[in-house]
């Protein structure tokens, strides 16, 4: 499997990803094998025991996030309904899929969060806004009741699966973001920024929907606040900036 996609994708990072995904299958079916060999199932685990070794080195920190700046390009480039999915994923950190299932009623003013009824983790959450948050999920719900959608697309009708990926290419491309950026980096950009501002990688996992801080850690660690950076820069010695010198010796 790792094998065809990454000749279908071509490029390395596409490779780096395909076999990322490899591993995350070959763990979930090693565990299911290990079951087997618990319960009895099996005769020997000989088969996959030190056989199934996964591809090393392709689980890497994801870089790509928005500046400020550039998220505020992105949503002044932004057009229509669109342009408010995207204020809704920079203001939760939610997946699209998430976004679009929103009701009027998941959204509580009063304790100024989000609930999500369903996610990929298959587990409900409320995701906790900031004032910005609360003050933008107001204005797109103040005078809407029911259980109507809360966000819609083109006169209504709710977002369907990919909508989002022609009217988020055109947006990136008024907004001049390099390198191109698509909705999920929405996502990480909530993540990111909210670590390097120095909310609590708990407090962040909860938000994004993860069992625990290990994902967190893995893709977003190195930008939270670290007692290893603080102690390097309080401590480490420093030597003085030397300015080049433009005096060169005579042969």
């Amino acid at each position: 499997m790792a094998n065809r996609l990454a000749k279908r994708n071509g490029h390395e990072d596409a490779q780096r990803r395909s076999r990322a995904t490899a591993n995350r299958i070959l763990g979930t079916l090693r565990a299911a094998l290990n079951h087997a060999s618990a319960e009895c199932r099996v005769p020997s685990d000989n088969a996959w025991r030190g056989r199934l070794k996964p591809f090393r080195n392709v689980a890497v920190a994801r870089k790509r996030y928005l500046t400020i700046a550039e998220a505020q390009r992105l949503l002044n480039a932004a057009e229509g309904d669109f342009r408010a999915l995207v204020q809704a994923a920079l203001q939760t950190g939610a997946r699209y899929s998430e976004l679009t299932r929103l009701k009027l009623h998941d959204f509580d003013a009063a304790s100024g969060t989000i609930g999500i009824g369903k996610s990929k983790a298959g587990r409900p959450r409320r995701v906790y806004l900031t004032e910005e948050g609360t003050a933008f999920f107001h204005s797109i719900t103040v005078g809407r009741s029911g259980d109507e959608l809360m966000l819609h697309h083109h006169g209504g009708k709710p977002w369907a699966r990919s909508d989002q990926w022609w009217p988020m290419h055109h947006a990136v491309k008024r907004a001049k973001l390099d390198p191109p950026a698509s909705f999920h980096t929405l996502r990480h950009t909530y993540a990111s920024l909210a670590l390097m501002n120095g909310v609590p990688m708990q407090v962040v996992s909860e938000n994004l929907g993860h069992a625990d801080t290990r994902m967190v850690e893995r893709h977003y660690g190195h930008l939270a606040p670290s007692h290893k950076r603080d102690a390097i820069r309080a401590g480490a010695a420093r030597f003085g900036l030397v300015a080049a010198s433009n005096v060169r010796p005579l042969r």
